[in-house]
């Protein structure tokens, strides 16, 4: 069934949500960038209603092992997503701290308002539903339109979308569900229609295609500060691994060093499945953290992080437990850039790296960029090499210690001019809110680590990794 959208009546949806989030957010306090997700709450019944078993909850699929490869781009890792009959392509973000899997809809429609930076962007594609013979609107009695609206009534949204009683108790209303809005961290919002269609993916190598029927995304026609698309990796039930069968196995990936960022000949490499939480003996586990508040995003604990040779004070209680109301614990998250590390501890940690360090300040860049520490680094020749910055060390739960890789977290601003270049400290202070999580654990510190959610035995791993190398021994390598 071909989809169509009226651009200035969704825009005006969307403003007035806008207009509603910014009031909640002032209650709230700010959520962390690109983090956690809050959905559209509605009220829920007093009474138990009997489910029909048409609405009853289905495994969409199930697919064997895969292995997807992710592009490294400026702020992140695009998944290529071919959807519909004939395919189209569509680069998404892969996004961790997130369920639903949406694309950008309409040739020409599509709009992202405050993308400035995005506007002359071409990677992204947009999907079209009335080129797709396999394209229809999911239905108002399905558990995914039922979890986009974070109803704890099936009848919910059937009601919203005009269904009479009668329609309901027989089983009978097919009416389309209703259009969403789903908000992100600081305000990122998109609105939508929830969609069907075929998704195509790789199997256990990249020469090996498989067609999911029936697979269940947002089709979005309008966005506020969100111009790409986003694939969530989240537990919940509309969460890509959870589409495709994987929650009760996992995933794992690679990120490239960002100086591979819009490479079109190597990839990272994605792996879901039993191949994916298949571990090595150098690979630390450390447990998963259950969070009251947001359960479906994963959690680890940080105990300690270690400048050089020194460890840093004591690291917060929260950055390793929940409060009453499920507040704290540190978000790991591919769709954040930069780790967040609350105050006073962050302040703390740049206290202890500033006498370590003697090269002189770059405050100009500072001011510019917004990083708190940047130094002007000599590169002879023009060149930046490995500078004796002091290691970086973070400890988590279960005696787990990762070493970060330099460029993990001092990194070239621009290239070197006069045999002189700046690198900066790419950490960022977490906003001033005790909601949410307490820290978030950013894509860019995870380059160069293979990165392993078991979701079965409940654990993250970690063990640094050659990822160019991984990605060349699995064939996402162009010569």
């Amino acid at each position: 069934m071909a989809t169509s959208y009226s651009t200035t009546t969704t825009t005006i949806l969307l403003l007035l949500v806008i207009a509603f989030f910014s009031f909640y957010q002032t209650q709230a306090g700010n959520i962390n960038p690109n983090s956690v997700v809050l959905g559209l709450t509605r009220s829920s019944t007093t009474f138990t209603i009997p489910k029909p078993s048409k609405y009853s909850r289905k495994r969409l699929s199930q697919v064997s092992d895969m292995i997807e490869p992710l592009r490294a781009v400026r702020d992140g890792y695009l998944l290529t997503l071919i959807i519909g009959t004939p395919g189209q392509v569509i680069q998404v973000y892969m996004d961790t701290g997130s369920d639903l899997t949406w694309v950008p809809c309409g040739n020409l429609s599509f709009d992202c308002l405050d993308c400035d930076d995005y506007r002359n962007n071409k990677l992204i594609g947009t999907f079209s539903p009335s080129n797709s013979s396999s394209s229809f609107r999911d239905t108002c009695g399905s558990s995914f339109c039922i979890d986009i609206h974070s109803s704890d009534n099936s009848f919910d949204t059937c009601i919203e979308a005009g269904c009479s009683l009668s329609t309901l108790l027989k089983a009978t209303c097919s009416r389309p569900c209703p259009s969403f809005a789903y908000s992100y961290g600081e305000g990122g919002l998109v609105a939508g229609t929830l969609t069907r269609d075929n998704l195509r993916v790789h199997g256990s190598s990249p020469s090996i295609t498989k067609d999911v029927p029936r697979f269940s995304f947002g089709c979005v026609g309008t966005t506020y500060r969100e111009p790409i698309g986003i694939a969530g990796f989240g537990r919940g039930v509309l969460s890509l691994p959870s589409q495709l069968g994987f929650l009760q196995k996992g995933f794992s990936h690679c990120f490239l060093a960002f100086k591979y960022a819009n490479n079109q000949n190597i990839s990272s490499p994605l792996f879901m499945g039993d191949t994916a939480t298949s571990s090595s003996d150098n690979m630390q586990f450390t447990p998963m953290l259950k969070s009251p508040m947001f359960p479906n995003y994963y959690y680890i604990g940080l105990e300690a992080i270690t400048i050089g040779n020194v460890k840093s004070a004591e690291v917060p209680l929260n950055l390793r437990e929940f409060d009453s109301q499920g507040n704290g614990g540190m978000l790991i998250d591919s769709g954040t850039t930069y780790t967040h590390l609350p105050q006073p501890f962050y302040s703390q940690l740049l206290s202890m790296l500033q006498p370590m360090i003697a090269y002189p300040r770059a405050t100009n860049v500072e001011r510019r960029t917004g990083f708190d520490l940047c130094y002007e680094v000599p590169c002879p020749n023009n060149r930046f090499t490995n500078d004796p910055f002091p290691s970086i060390t973070f400890h988590f739960m279960n005696n787990v210690s990762l070493v970060l890789p330099q460029a993990n977290y001092f990194y070239a601003m621009s290239a070197p001019t006069n045999s002189t270049g700046v690198k900066c400290l790419l950490f960022q202070s977490m906003d001033d809110s005790s909601y949410g999580p307490a820290g978030v654990f950013g894509n860019f510190q995870q380059q160069d680590v293979k990165v392993v959610y078991d979701l079965e035995k409940e654990r993250i791993g970690f063990q640094p990794m050659d990822c160019a190398a991984a990605a060349i021994s699995q064939g996402l390598h162009k010569n």
